[in-house]
């Protein structure tokens, strides 16, 4: 036997012979009788096996092996025993080290062959202990590989209960010890099919056995959340991922993210190794987890971890998109962490050096998913542009490496940020305190009540809401941060782009309000709203003033400072509160105020004696309409031309002074303002309050016209005409009359239609070259031109379409006291020209089905304080009928251009009108950046106290104060919507 043996180790021999001394070792073992021949035979095939020098040698060792067991088993069930086998895993085979793999697969050969054998019994109870024994010792990959086959095979030698529950943990953690450092595509093929027999031997475990498996995970939990800097668990655990049940996501995160007793150190090492997940190739459903793990942290409100670890992965998780194998995991991974981090750029900008290398890539790489995939990609980078516009010099080689491909629409990347925000996120796993709220399915910004101040908050969304206003009020570069309009600028962008779902105004409170008002008590928001444009047209002059009297420095021309939206830089912080010198036509000092918001009214009286007619403009910001002595419409039934009959005069100013009726004055009204009726014959209209302001007045009795021309007092028509139509024409209803009987100021309550679509007749002069000039402020009263002057001029009648953009409501009986909320509808000048205006033309009875339209229902948004709700313009018309003490009262209606028709010189050539929301300038940026960032903070210190004392706490809880849930009436136990509005802790956190 022995020379046969030789024979075969020799290397001289040709593969013949040795196929011929294979054969008569074949024979020997068929015909050993001996126990010293089945002992010899034993030895051999035992030697070729573990000590062959080649495959060969081992080949033949297996072949002899088997030959040996099939004719000689009880000699062969005898030889390879338990002890035998323990001495083999616990002291190797001579020069064999008992950690190597061959001596796994001599035991696995053997056990096949003996598995009939009842001896083989207690050799599995010798290999339960073993192979607990050795996953403890962390065996390398290739070990523990052919060690799972084995266990794989024979599922007897797999430890049970208590012992079982361990040797998944300890091969669990055995996993997270592998490390591959080879570089070769074989050699990591290798390393991952090694990997992949482990994780499949737990998989078929926790089948088996399914109490196994949440301690395994609890292992995997414990191994990537340690903060050893000594130990970096391998991503090799990515390959248990897939075989967990996708169904315990919920419970899993639920566990994790509510568990006490997980630090948040922990939490972050745990996150950022599950990302690192990513990059192993063959495991599914990380992103799924990881996604979900990051729901679950924002939705119990640890955004401190959240930012941290986006910051510290973005970029890798980007790195993945390379690779095809892993991209679309790393792709869902990546819009989840991008689309969520909404405070600030700076996740987003880490990327966007890459991005056009990408894109290249993707375009040029050849295969047929990419073409897919480049298009999820650039509407991901076209939201996160959109998010944080103002940044060209990022920007720009983007666009130009995208231009060809789809853009998605404003609604849907408003619709995609809006429900990715980490405030947006639900939580499913919390209760009672837990729960936040984040801001409303609408995307907009409530204002919380300060205590009665629902009269500024209704103004200040309205004036938001002013689409062309809004743009142009972050358009501006402003000087210094006093500046009301520099507040006024400060706000919107917070609306605009807090993660807030309501935002105090306070600094903004303390710079507007008028100084007669008392603070904690009700005002008028007509009153405040004037006080508002009012300070800021005289805020504005005053530096128009101050820039006209620099020395005039012409900047060099250099069109590389202008951004896409062609607006220029202030160079060197010298311009100030002045919009982009190219968007203004040359020589028009006309403030941003006058610009939105100013019109004029050409006030003229013809004596009665002589027809001599005296005439003089002035400018106004608003019309205040009075009701009709008898609150009937007089729109249509009445003819035009003066009336004989005098009639009491409830009006005051054009800008809204005296409420008092004057004597001596009537009215006659004047059918001059058409609309589009909602309902059939209403009581009383918006166009017939208007029509009674332009309708001629008779001068009379005590109120007699002096005529210059004939020396003395007599009867006298005045008339008022408008001849210059505001963008934004505000129209106050003048609802609190005077009651000289009782003193007191009493509330209309009629009920007034509100046409959503208007025409205000406006008087042009048919000569452009005789315009006054004579106005020095347009917002001073003119001096009165003589008749000679006007009298001449020929005027013709332009009727100008306006629709609907914001109202005012009031509820209560008297302006001391009630509550303010506002109707809204986001409209840009130019997106409804020819469809909209086409619409005016539309019969009466055509007209009440135009605004129905299924998109309008969630046009329209109700603010109503910290509360923003989607609402339908039928809620508008129809809210006194249903509330009799909610009114309207201030109302703005949106100047639409009709095609081939320009009523004010020009107004879209003068940049009176944005077409995008301009990027926000750095500090705007800087700003909500912090705040946003101390927004997190606080929710998450919140949310960790409210946690701590939710189980001694037997008090219901009532986030955001109690504003939003006042009747209509009311501004709130406190006044104006409860005070604070849940911002009462502030001032108790500390960052």
């Amino acid at each position: 036997m022995d020379k046969i043996l030789e024979g075969l180790v020799s290397s001289d021999h040709s593969v013949p012979v040795k196929r011929a001394i294979v054969k008569k070792v074949v024979e020997a073992a068929e015909k050993a009788v001996t126990e010293e021949q089945c002992q010899a035979l034993f030895t051999l095939t035992t030697r070729l096996i573990l000590l062959g020098e080649d495959a060969f040698q081992r080949q033949i060792g297996f072949q002899v092996l088997e030959a040996y067991a099939r004719y000689h088993r009880p000699e062969f069930e005898h030889f390879f025993s338990k002890d035998f086998v323990l001495s083999l895993l616990q002291q190797g085979y001579g020069p064999l080290d008992r950690k190597d793999p061959a001596i796994i697969d001599y035991i696995h050969c053997c056990l096949r062959l003996l598995i009939s054998c009842p001896s083989v019994l207690e050799t599995f109870s010798v290999i339960q202990v073993e192979v607990l024994r050795m996953v403890c010792e962390r065996p390398e990959p290739a070990l523990c590989a052919h060690l799972s086959t084995l266990l794989s095979d024979f599922v007897q030698c797999i430890p049970r209960d208590k012992s079982g529950v361990l040797f998944c943990q300890q091969l669990v953690r055995t996993i997270s010890y592998f490390h591959c450092f080879v570089s070769q595509e074989r050699e990591l093929r290798e390393y991952v099919g090694q990997v992949t027999k482990v994780s499949t031997l737990l998989q078929n475990i926790w089948k088996a056995d399914p109490a196994t498996l949440l301690p395994s995970l609890q292992e995997v939990f414990a191994i990537i959340s340690s903060t050893d800097p000594s130990f970096d668990p391998s991503i090799s655990l990515a390959s248990l991922v897939q075989h967990i049940p996708v169904q315990m996501i919920t419970v899993l995160i639920k566990s994790l993210t509510t568990d006490h007793n997980v630090k948040d150190a922990s939490m972050t090492k745990a996150l950022c190794r599950m990302i690192d997940w990513l990059s192993w190739p063959l495991a599914q459903h990380v992103d799924t987890w990881v996604i979900a793990l990051l729901k679950g942290l924002a939705a119990v409100q640890k955004f401190t971890i959240l930012i941290d670890v986006t910051l510290l992965k973005i970029e890798l998780v980007f790195s993945r998109l390379w690779y095809p194998i892993v991209r679309q995991g790393a792709l869902a991974v990546l819009s989840h962490m991008l689309l969520s981090f909404q405070h600030s750029p700076e996740a987003f900008h880490l990327v966007v050096p890459h991005v056009v290398h990408l894109v290249q890539s993707l375009r040029t790489d050849g295969l047929h998913t990419s073409k897919a995939f480049l298009l999820q990609f650039t509407e991901l980078i076209h939201c996160m542009m959109y998010q944080y516009s103002g940044f060209p010099d990022l920007y720009d080689h983007i666009l130009e490496a995208i231009k060809d491909l789809p853009k998605p629409g404003e609604d849907k990347i408003k619709l995609v940020l809006n429900q990715s925000a980490w405030t947006s996120q639900s939580n499913s796993f919390a209760s009672g305190p837990l729960r936040q709220v984040g801001k409303s399915e609408t995307g907009k910004t409530g204002l919380v009540n300060l205590g009665n101040t629902c009269f500024m908050n209704s103004i200040i969304q309205t004036l938001f809401m002013a689409t062309d206003f809004r743009r142009h009020v972050l358009s501006l570069h402003i000087n210094g941060s006093n500046t009301l309009m520099k507040k006024l600028q400060l706000l919107f962008a917070f609306l605009a782009h807090t993660q807030r779902a309501a935002y105090a105004p306070k600094n903004f409170l303390e710079a507007s309000r008028p100084p007669w008002f008392n603070a904690g008590s009700q005002q008028d928001c007509s009153e405040y709203l004037r006080f508002l444009l009012d300070r800021l047209h005289e805020e504005e002059k005053t530096l128009q003033v101050l820039e006209s009297v620099k020395p005039k420095v012409p900047p060099p021309v250099d069109s590389s400072s202008k951004d896409p939206t062609g607006q220029t830089s202030p160079e060197n912080g010298e311009e100030s509160y002045l919009t982009p010198a190219e968007n203004k036509p040359e020589n028009d000092g006309r403030t941003l105020t006058e610009r939105m918001f100013g019109g004029k009214l050409i006030t003229g009286i013809r004596c009665m004696q002589c027809n001599c007619i005296s005439e003089k403009a002035e400018p106004f910001t608003d019309l205040s309409l009075a009701f009709c002595p008898s609150a009937t419409s007089q729109g249509s039934s009445q003819p035009e031309g003066p009336s004989e009959e005098p009639k009491v005069l409830c009006q005051g100013s054009v800008n809204g002074g005296s409420e008092v009726p004057e004597p001596g004055l009537a009215k006659a009204p004047a059918s001059n303002v058409h609309f589009v009726p909602v309902t059939n014959e209403p009581p009383l209209s918006v166009p017939d309050l208007v029509n009674y302001f332009l309708a001629p007045e008779i001068l009379d009795e005590e109120n007699a016209y002096f005529c210059e021309k004939c020396s003395s007092l007599q009867r006298a028509e005045r008339t008022m005409k408008v001849v210059s139509a505001p963008e934004y024409l505000i129209l106050t209803l003048l609802r609190f009359s005077y009651d000289a009987k009782c003193h007191v100021r009493r509330k209309i309550l009629d009920n007034v239609t509100i046409p959503p679509l208007m025409r205000l007749p406006v008087h042009v002069p048919s000569m452009p070259t005789q315009c006054s000039s004579t106005t020095s402020s347009p917002l001073q009263v003119d001096s009165p031109e003589s008749s000679e002057n006007l009298a001449k001029k020929e005027m013709a009648v332009h009727s100008v379409p306006y629709v609907l953009s914001s109202v005012v409501m009031h509820s209560g009986m008297s302006s001391e006291s009630g509550h303010y909320y506002s109707y809204g509808r986001n409209i840009n000048g130019a997106e409804c020209s020819l469809s909209t205006c086409s619409a005016l033309s539309i019969p009466p009875e055509q007209g009440d089905t135009q605004p129905n339209s299924g998109q309008e229902a969630r046009d329209w948004l109700l603010f109503n304080d910290s509360r923003v709700t989607f609402t339908c313009f039928q809620s508008v018309q129809n809210i006194t009928n249903r509330f009799p003490k909610d009114t309207a009262y201030v109302l703005m209606y949106r100047k639409q251009e009709l095609p081939g028709q320009n009523i004010n010189g020009g107004l879209m050539a003068n940049g009176m009108r944005l077409s995008t929301e301009p990027p926000l300038q750095k500090e705007l940026l800087d700003a909500i950046i912090k705040d946003n960032k101390l927004y997190l903070q606080e929710q998450e210190l919140n949310a960790r106290t409210q946690a701590l004392q939710a189980p001694s706490s037997s008090c219901s809880f009532r986030p955001n104060g109690s504003d939003d849930n006042n009747p209509p009436g009311s501004c709130g136990p406190s006044g104006g919507g409860g005070g604070g509005g849940g911002f009462n802790t502030i001032s108790r956190l500390v960052f």
